[in-house]
């Protein structure tokens, strides 16, 4: 699981590092990256996160923490990562959504390396709710998370983002609401990043059929099936999605995982891929 949290910093950092290939046709080569040691995150302190508050159109209010750029420039303009959290992070109290994937962002040197703003909101309720392990389980967004997407353009709005360049990534029900952002805002997000999440309904594959999205699941998982994303997988090839930019396929176990992202670089921002095995 530790590998998880270190392959979603690395690889959505390669997304917001490359502006996505599939629009731009060039990539910026991750090299030399280094493993961040788990007590990395031991140290990072809520307060190193501004908080706010916003009320959606319905009246939701949602706390979040944000951080920004930390080295903005007058005139230009950054990515937004939408970071979203697990069912531990359910609450009010704006602070345990700062899971380990969010602090991450806060690492002295990872936020020198990407400049971009990072959004976190904490939802009161599940974001997405899905039943248990079924060939048509599938996940389905609450209101919530409905006004988390209001908030997003709320703050694309009033600050310097970038609005060609705006991802969501989420781990768990975080994974699954990740999913389910492009169903709700079509043209919202450049790419999306599920890990270990429920994947939407069939009826939504035509959604992903242009938009990058990087999976990563671990079939031993026994929370969240994987069954749910290799069935949405399918489905969003079966309509014409690609597999990767290059027209590549390549799959991984989640100990092949590090590996491949050295391997492959830059390719990785707008790589769709699922899979068990090395390839």
């Amino acid at each position: 699981m530790k590998n998880i949290w270190l392959s979603g910093l690395i690889l959505m950092s390669c997304i917001v590092a490359s502006s996505c290939a599939y629009r731009t046709q060039k990539y910026n080569v991750i090299e030399n990256s280094t493993s961040i040691s788990k007590n990395a995150f031991i140290s990072i302190e809520p307060s190193e996160f501004d908080a706010a508050e916003f009320r959606s159109s319905d009246g939701t209010i949602l706390r979040y923490r944000f951080l920004p750029p930390s080295h903005r420039v007058q005139g230009e303009s950054y990515p937004l990562v939408l970071q979203l959290h697990g069912s531990g992070g359910v609450g009010t109290n704006n602070v345990t959504q700062l899971d380990r994937l969010a602090k991450t962002w806060a690492v002295s040197d990872v936020r020198e390396r990407y400049q971009t703003y990072i959004l976190i909101p904490q939802f009161p309720i599940r974001s997405a709710n899905y039943g248990p392990p079924s060939p048509e389980q599938h996940a389905e967004p609450s209101s919530a998370l409905i006004a988390a997407l209001e908030l997003v353009e709320d703050f694309a709005a009033h600050h310097a983002v970038d609005k060609s360049r705006i991802y969501a990534i989420g781990f768990s029900m975080g994974g699954s609401a990740a999913w389910l952002s492009p169903t709700l805002r079509s043209n919202l997000f450049a790419a999306v990043m599920p890990i270990s999440g429920v994947a939407p309904a069939d009826s939504f594959a035509p959604v992903f059929k242009n938009t990058p999205t990087l999976v990563i699941h671990g079939s031993a998982d026994n929370e969240n099936s994987i069954a749910s994303n290799r069935r949405f997988f399918n489905e969003v090839l079966r309509i014409g999605g690609k597999i990767s930019n290059s027209g590549s396929t390549k799959v991984w176990s989640i100990n092949c995982l590090v590996k491949s992202i050295q391997d492959i670089g830059g390719e990785i921002g707008c790589l769709r891929s699922l899979g068990s095995n090395c390839g």
